[in-house]
C-alpha cells in the first residue's frame, strides 16, 4: 500500500485543552545569544520525578533471604538452571505435538533444548558450574574436579529441579492436552506410539534395539562432555565465561540435529526421569513399563557411562598434555594472503612455506 501525504496534513490543526497543562507549563524564552531553550514552571499539583527516595526494602529483604552456606547456594542453582532446562525443552515438545506439528517440528524442539541448556547454563553457571545433569556431575567428581560429597546434593536438586519443570508444563498445557486426548492419556506399545507422553520423557523409534539405545547414549552423552571440557578448558582455546553457555547450547543442538532420530537424545537422566515420573503420574500408565521395561532405565545408565568417557576422552588426547607451568599458549598461525604467480591468483597460506612451492 502507498501513503499519500499533502503539505496540509503534515501540520494539522493544534487544539490546546486546558487538562494538558494542569502539571506544567512550558514556556520559550531566548537567551543573549538568541539560542531556544525549553523550561517548565511546576504548578501545585505537580509532583517531581526525582522526589522519590529509594526505597530502604529492597536490601534488607536481600540481607534477609541471603544463603552463606555455599554448598547450599550451589544446590540452589543447579536446581534453577535445570528446572529452567527442562522447562523449555519439554514446553517445546508439548508446543509442537499439541498442535500438530502446526507450531513446531524436530527442528524447533531442538532449539528449544538448546535455549534451555544456554539459559540454565547462564543462570547457574556462576555459582556451581551449572551441571544440570547427574551425568555431569558424576564424571566431573571422577575426574576430580568436584567434591565426591557435593554429588548426592547436586543430583537431587538436578532431579527436584526437572520434576518442577516437567510439573509446570503439565500445568500450563492441561487443557491442550485434555483437548488433544479426549480425556483418555493412552500409549499404543504394540503401535510404537506413546502419544502425548513424548512430551515429557524420550521413547525409541521403531527399528532401535536395546543395545542400540544404549549406545545412542553413551556416544552422545560422550560427545557432549567431550565438547564441554573444551569448552571449559582456560588452557585450551580460552572461550570466554560468557560465551560458555552459547557453546554448550549449541554443542546440544548440534547433537539433536545430528542423533535425534533413535530415540530424542536425553543425555540427561534428570531430563527423562523425572518427567518421566511425572507422565505417569499424570496417568500415562506404560510411562515406565514402555518395551517389557526395556527402555526407561537406558537414558539414565547410558548417560552416566557416556559423560565419565567423554571427560577421560579429552584428559587423554588433549587436557594431560599442556605445559605444566600453564603458560603457553598453543601456537595459531593466522592466514595471510600471498600470490601465486604461476597462476596469476591470490591464495591463503598457513605459514608453510612449501604450500606455495607445491603449488
Amino acid at each position: 500500500m502507498e501513503n499519500h501525504h499533502h503539505m496540509h496534513d503534515m501540520h494539522p490543526p493544534q487544539r490546546h485543552h486546558a487538562h494538558h497543562f494542569q502539571s506544567r507549563e512550558i514556556l520559550q524564552h531566548m537567551d543573549e545569544s538568541g539560542s531556544h531553550h525549553w523550561t517548565a514552571t511546576k504548578t501545585l499539583d505537580s509532583t517531581p520525578t526525582n522526589s522519590i527516595a529509594p526505597s530502604a526494602m529492597a536490601p534488607k529483604l536481600m540481607k534477609m533471604i541471603r544463603v552463606e552456606a555455599p554448598l547450599l547456594r550451589e544446590i540452589m542453582a543447579e536446581f534453577l538452571g535445570t528446572f529452567i532446562l527442562v522447562l523449555f525443552g519439554d514446553a517445546s515438545v508439548a508446543q509442537s505435538k499439541l498442535s500438530n506439528e502446526a507450531n513446531g517440528d524436530f527442528f524447533s524442539i531442538n532449539w528449544g533444548w538448546a535455549i534451555g541448556v544456554m539459559m540454565g547454563v547462564l543462570v547457574a553457571g556462576g555459582v556451581s558450574g551449572a551441571h544440570l545433569n547427574p551425568a555431569v556431575t558424576l564424571a566431573m567428581a571422577c575426574a576430580g574436579r568436584l567434591a565426591i560429597i557435593k554429588v548426592f546434593f547436586y543430583m537431587l536438586a538436578q532431579y527436584l529441579g526437572a520434576f518442577a519443570a516437567a510439573a509446570s508444563v503439565l500445568g500450563v498445557y492441561s487443557d491442550a492436552i485434555q483437548y488433544a486426548s479426549n480425556g483418555t492419556l493412552t500409549m499404543d506399545d504394540e503401535a510404537n506410539d506413546p502419544g502425548l507422553a513424548g512430551i515429557f520423557a524420550t521413547y525409541p523409534a521403531p527399528w532401535l534395539s536395546v543395545a542400540g539405545g544404549l549406545g545412542d547414549q553413551i556416544l552422545g552423552t560422550m560427545l557432549l562432555l567431550l565438547c564441554i571440557c573444551a569448552i571449559t578448558d582456560k588452557k585450551n582455546t580460552q572461550i570466554p565465561s560468557a560465551l560458555v553457555p552459547m557453546y554448550v547450547g549449541f554443542t546440544i543442538l548440534g547433537i539433536g540435529v545430528c542423533f535425534g532420530a533413535n530415540c530424542g537424545y536425553a543425555l540427561n537422566p534428570a531430563r527423562d526421569l523425572s518427567p518421566r515420573l511425572i507422565s505417569l503420574i499424570a496417568g500415562w500408565e506404560q510411562s515406565f513399563s514402555w518395551d517389557n521395561y526395556n527402555w526407561f532405565w537406558i537414558p539414565i545408565v547410558g548417560p552416566h557411562i557416556g559423560a565419565i568417557l567423554g571427560v577421560f576422552i579429552y584428559i587423554a588426547f588433549v587436557e594431560a598434555h599442556w605445559p605444566e607451568d600453564g603458560d603457553e599458549l598453543v601456537p595459531v598461525n593466522v592466514p595471510r594472503g600471498n600470490f601465486n604467480k604461476d597462476r596469476g591468483e591470490k591464495i591463503q597460506n598457513m605459514d608453510m612455506e612449501s604450500f606455495t612451492a607445491s603449488t
